[in-house]
């Protein structure tokens, strides 16, 4: 039987941050060679929302490339202007003794900045028509996705677990679910949380949801890992369908995938099936609350950005909309991987 409880011996974050490193590059050159954004600050600040309609950005991308900026230093915001800081004024804005804008700007026309620059401008992810559809990473209804073709639900899956057989035993050692008898694993993919979470808690049963080609998978391991017999696969769509009564609700690096109207509807719907007393979990990256980094998950972010409907969000944004719900918020717990756990009752 495999263990889903052995955690690895060095933390894989170092290696993530290397991987989403070329965001820094995409949105710095972005910023200064398609934006002017440096250029535009240089008479003083403005308010954030003046800026943001100057560079004609609608909310989700001005997010992204805004809290970059700020994480990398070069931007700075106090009682919402954006300002220059002393790094930028100096080395960013066009003209200065010591401006480097037309250095950077040699990358301006490589195709990562471009296709970055699109999705800013569009703030559509990577293979979406005008209309928004035909995205890889994602399951909406109606919607062409790589996660209802069998060979590339495979493919992503398991490619999405690797992160999740990392995280998934510290998860389990934190977490404790005292009471739970049930866990909805909501968009649970190969059910490698959820796996972890039976091995750590023999009382324990769960139910994971999600696409029907994504539980054939789930199918497969829950066997390898011997807790089929403790475990649910309920195919299905999480914004449509049915919830089945739980008493926790595990939303695993699922909230990120979507934009801030459809993350506040899917707390809600939880939320909406848990007894007294009962748990919604939501176990994620977190930017911190003025959205000013750190700068290895504003990289995330972008990557989340161009990739699906979503971005990284803050703990305080998770609280307001888990307050929204009727829920009281417990503190975020590191886990591993830059995830952490934020744990909120009825």
């Amino acid at each position: 039987m495999h263990s889903a409880l052995q955690p690895p011996q060095l933390d894989p974050a170092p290696v993530f941050e290397l991987f989403r490193g070329a965001h820094a590059t995409e949105l710095l050159t972005a910023a200064v060679a398609h934006f002017n954004v440096f250029s535009r600050l240089a008479d003083g600040p403005l308010p954030a929302s003046q800026l943001q309609s100057e560079l004609n950005l609608q909310d989700r991308p001005m997010v992204v490339l805004f809290t970059a900026l700020k994480a990398m230093g070069l931007l700075a915001e106090r009682a919402g202007f954006l300002q220059l800081t002393p790094l930028a004024a100096e080395h960013l804005v066009p003209g200065g003794a010591f401006d480097v804008g037309d250095y950077l700007g040699l990358a301006a026309q490589s195709p990562g900045v471009l296709v970055m620059v699109e999705r800013l401008k569009t703030n559509r992810p990577a293979g979406a028509d005008a209309s928004g559809n035909g995205v890889a990473f994602i399951y909406r209804d109606g919607m062409a996705s790589a996660m209802e073709a069998a060979d590339s639900a495979r493919h992503l899956t398991l490619a999405l677990a690797g992160r999740a057989k990392n995280v998934a035993p510290v998860l389990a050692e934190k977490l404790p679910l005292d009471g739970v008898r049930t866990l909805l694993d909501v968009g649970g993919g190969t059910g490698i949380y959820s796996f972890a979470l039976l091995q750590k808690n023999p009382h324990l049963n769960a139910i994971v949801l999600d696409r029907p080609e994504v539980l054939k998978i789930a199918a497969e391991l829950a066997e390898q890992y011997g807790i089929a017999d403790r475990l649910e696969l309920l195919p299905g769509d999480m914004f449509e369908s049915p919830l089945p009564a739980a008493d926790a609700v595990l939303l695993s690096n699922i909230l990120h995938d979507w934009d801030v109207p459809e993350c506040r509807s899917l707390v809600q719907r939880c939320a909406s099936i848990l007894p007294a007393g009962g748990r919604l979990v939501i176990h994620d990256v977190f930017l911190n609350d003025a959205l000013d980094g750190p700068l290895p998950i504003a990289l995330y972010s972008a990557s989340l950005f161009t990739l699906t409907e979503g971005r990284a969000y803050s703990a305080a944004e998770y609280r307001e909309w888990l307050s929204t719900a009727g829920l009281r918020c417990d503190a975020v717990i590191p886990t591993l991987a830059h995830c952490g756990v934020l744990s909120a009752r009825r």
